[in-house]
């Protein structure tokens, strides 16, 4: 795909998990991800494992590596025939800081084994890996770095890439800058990063716990919290390296009232900011409020011109567009290439 047009029309994705309901094909999702125009799919583990269990005509476990196989190799055909890339298999998550010689730690090798060969039967050369969120893993630098590095040297035997993503409600990494640290330390030619405006505006200026929607811990003014924010992408700009910035996904978030409480909650385990990343996610210009144009300004800023794309998870989504995929995805293009000429815009 090439990737010497302007910055309006950047090769671009759109996540399979972020179209459409459980009700929905992976079939009838492609068909409306490529009527929109979009050049390629993130496809998701648990829409593939949905489609494995349709195909198969029985229900697959999320283990049975096999079927799901051979049910990738079927989803990298069906997209090759619809003209659409397979750009990454996702999210891989929980996968660095267990403590060395643990069964978690075996366990998540072996899980990362199987989903590297789940890589070749769909045709895709990338994993993206979230910074993981469990509280039982260590939050040594050094120890997820060493993780990730392995992970790499076990992509790269096949030729395959590794894109870290920093989830704002993470324990361990949070933000684009802690990855970044992570991803220089772990020194492999095949890590990069997958940036991702909601993390980012989320985590950092964004918050789902307060009234107005923005960080206001300690008291901290608004506009201290713009400043602060403002700073970070401008550091993102002068230090991160455009090749390695893998792809950059795109989504906003919905200031939730009432604000969601402080807890974690007790049902998905999740604390205030997963839930918010797991059903407040809607399209740009669709609802949302986040400062993620800023965001986008910042990533062009230094130099990338690679794969976006949209990976949104809009609770709403049946409420605003019922079945209707096509409304949804076309939605979706127009918001990507809006949101991409006013970053640009802003430049001048």
């Amino acid at each position: 795909m090439s990737q010497n047009r302007g910055p309006t029309r950047l090769p671009v994705a759109f996540a399979s998990c972020s179209i459409g309901l459980p009700r929905h094909t992976l079939h009838q999702k492609i068909e409306a991800i490529r009527e929109a125009g979009f050049d390629g799919i993130e496809l998701s583990f648990p829409d593939l494992q949905a489609y494995a269990s349709r195909h198969f005509g029985r229900e697959i476990a999320g283990d049975d590596y096999g079927s799901l196989c051979e049910a990738a190799k079927a989803v990298g055909t069906m997209c090759a025939g619809h003209g659409l890339k397979v750009l990454v298999l996702q999210p891989f998550s929980n996968f660095e800081g267990w403590p060395q010689g643990s069964q978690q730690h075996r366990e998540a090798f072996a899980r990362a084994e199987a989903w590297i060969d789940i890589m070749e039967a769909a045709g895709t050369d990338m994993l993206q890996v979230g910074s993981s969120d469990s509280p039982d893993m260590l939050r040594d630098v050094d120890q997820l770095a060493a993780d990730l590095a392995s992970l790499a040297d076990m992509l790269a035997a096949r030729g395959f890439r590794l894109a870290y993503e920093n989830w704002c409600w993470a324990t361990c990494a949070p933000r684009w800058k802690d990855v970044w640290e992570i991803v220089k330390k772990a020194d492999r030619p095949n890590i990069g990063l997958c940036l991702d405006t909601f993390q980012t505006a989320g985590g950092e200026w964004g918050d789902p716990t307060t009234k107005s929607g923005r960080i206001e811990a300690g008291g901290i003014a608004a506009e201290d919290v713009s400043k602060a924010y403002a700073a970070s992408l401008d550091e993102l700009a002068r230090i991160v390296p455009a090749d390695k910035i893998y792809f950059l996904q795109i989504s906003d978030a919905y200031r939730p009232a009432p604000p969601l409480g402080t807890a974690v909650d007790p049902e998905s385990g999740l604390r205030p900011r997963g839930r918010w990343s797991h059903e407040h996610r809607p399209l740009p210009y669709d609802g949302g409020y986040l400062p993620i144009k800023e965001f986008v300004r910042a990533v062009l800023a230094t130099g990338f011109r690679g794969w976006c794309s949209i990976e949104v998870f809009d609770g709403r989504f049946e409420e605003k567009y019922g079945d209707d995929l096509r409304k949804f995805a076309k939605r979706g293009m127009e918001a990507y290439q809006r949101l991409l000429s006013e970053a640009k815009a802003g430049d001048k």
